[in-house]
């Protein structure tokens, strides 16, 4: 997909190290450095996801002539980059950490900017478009007036994702704008009265009085708890440990843009996007983006893969098991917690809608592999979803090498074909006790009588 990001640029500098010390002079720790990593920040992130992701991404902003920049162009090297200049220094935000904890966050030329120019191959850039996401980062680009026509143009035929930001300009009319809770809640004049507090009833009253102020539809992101629709809507994430939400919200906008022009509609394209935000966090967020990868990160194995990874590198056991989950049971439920108790992760290999119809027939799967994958998600018991479309796991076992396969009482171990697979690399298949009675065909009987 073609896919343009216009917006803000800056590096993001990550300076890695120990200490054991203070300095002498202050009582402040010393920091001795092992390594720095560098990144695009800003719209530059949001055109790494997506470039990570397999498309083709345009990246139109502007750059300065310093040292920074050029680290950028490095950064960004691979994404199509249409720059104008910025007249500015490249802003530059150092993040130190001791022992992978932070210590303190040093800015460099981060003050707002005069307003910079826009050219005529920016403007261009746009025009070939699937989808946009315009990624305000208060650096005033959005605010130039030629700039905002394109893009209020082009939002009336492609979607239109908007990032907005505290210092950062209103979103054109027919966009879809993503502001965060205390973003929409500024944004939305409710800071001091409305409905108090940061809970769901806030969000989605911001999200109704920015809908109708900026003439466009509006997704609030409430953190860990998901996001919230103007209509009301209420869409939970998945459950996800992460020390470090950087990134998280262009990773949403990002996977919201995709899905939108894939034709999903607002409420199920804003679920897929809180889904994608939080397999984001859970495989490592932007630390994840720096790792090597020929695995685009919304591919459905991408995920699995990194918890994986991560589980493996820790000494953990990773547990695996597989199915069609068409109708979710108590039964399954119950394998599956029995599956997870065995170690430190459990990623479920899960057949593909195609794979089930070969398998069941043409009347099955009942629910879409998207479906079947959102339900093993929201399970606490399940890590990760890794969907295959063969007829067997046994491609996907060699993907994710287990160090146990898990099949209920019901299957004979030593009949099974992924046995002789998981012994190429020494694990092995172990059964969890069956329960009787709870099966999806005997489920799907009882809800035709019932309809």
């Amino acid at each position: 997909m073609k896919v343009a990001v216009v917006g803000d640029v800056l590096l993001d500098r990550d300076v890695h190290g120990t200490s054991d010390r203070l300095s002498p002079d202050a009582p402040v720790p010393v920091v001795d450095v092992e390594r720095t990593e560098e990144r695009a920040g800003g719209a530059g992130l949001v055109a790494r996801m997506l470039a990570r992701d397999g498309h083709d991404v345009t990246l139109v902003t502007v750059l300065g002539e310093d040292a920074a920049a050029n680290a950028l162009r490095a950064v960004l090297e691979g994404i199509e980059v249409v720059a104008g200049p910025s007249g500015a220094p490249t802003p530059v935000k150092s993040r130190v950490y001791a022992h992978g904890q932070p210590v303190v966050r040093i800015d460099e030329g981060c003050a707002p900017p005069a307003a910079p120019a826009v050219t005529d191959a920016m403007l261009h850039a746009l025009r070939n478009a699937e989808t946009i996401v315009a990624a305000d980062y208060g650096r005033r680009l959005l605010e130039h007036e030629g700039l905002r026509a394109a893009l209020r143009e082009r939002a009336a035929v492609v979607p239109l994702v908007w990032d907005p930001h505290p210092r950062g300009t209103a979103p054109v009319a027919g966009s879809t704008a993503t502001p965060n809770h205390a973003e929409a809640r500024a944004a939305a004049g409710l800071a001091g009265d409305g409905i108090a507090g940061d809970g769901i009833a806030a969000a989605q009253e911001a999200a109704a009085v920015l809908g109708r102020r900026w003439s466009a539809d509006v997704v609030v992101t409430i953190g860990e708890r998901g996001a919230v629709l103007a209509d009301g809507s209420v869409l939970p994430a998945p459950r996800v440990e992460s020390a470090d939400p950087c990134g998280a919200g262009d990773r949403f906008a990002a996977s919201l843009a995709l899905a939108l022009a894939g034709g999903a509609r607002l409420p199920d394209a804003a679920d897929r996007a809180v889904r994608d935000a939080a397999a984001y966090l859970r495989a490592g967020g932007v630390a994840g983006l720096l790792r090597p990868t020929t695995v685009p990160l919304r591919n459905a194995a991408s995920d699995a893969l990194e918890v994986v990874e991560r589980i493996r590198a820790a000494g953990g056991t990773v547990v695996a098991t597989g199915g069609c989950f068409d109708l979710l049971h108590a039964g399954h439920a119950r394998t599956l917690s029995a599956a997870r108790a065995l170690g430190d992760c459990l990623v479920v290999c899960l057949n593909s809608d195609d794979s089930v119809r070969r398998l069941k027939g043409a009347e099955r799967p009942i629910q879409s592999q998207d479906d079947r994958a959102a339900l093993l998600e929201a399970l606490g018991c399940v890590d990760a979803v890794l969907v295959f479309d063969e007829d067997t796991p046994v491609d996907a076992l060699r993907r994710v090498r287990p160090d146990l396969w898990v099949k209920g009482g019901d299957y004979d171990a030593e009949a099974l074909p992924e046995t002789a697979v998981l012994a190429e690399w020494g694990a092995r298949t172990v059964t969890v006790p069956f329960h009787p009675g709870r099966s999806t065909t005997r489920l799907a009987g009882a809800l035709a009588r019932v309809g």
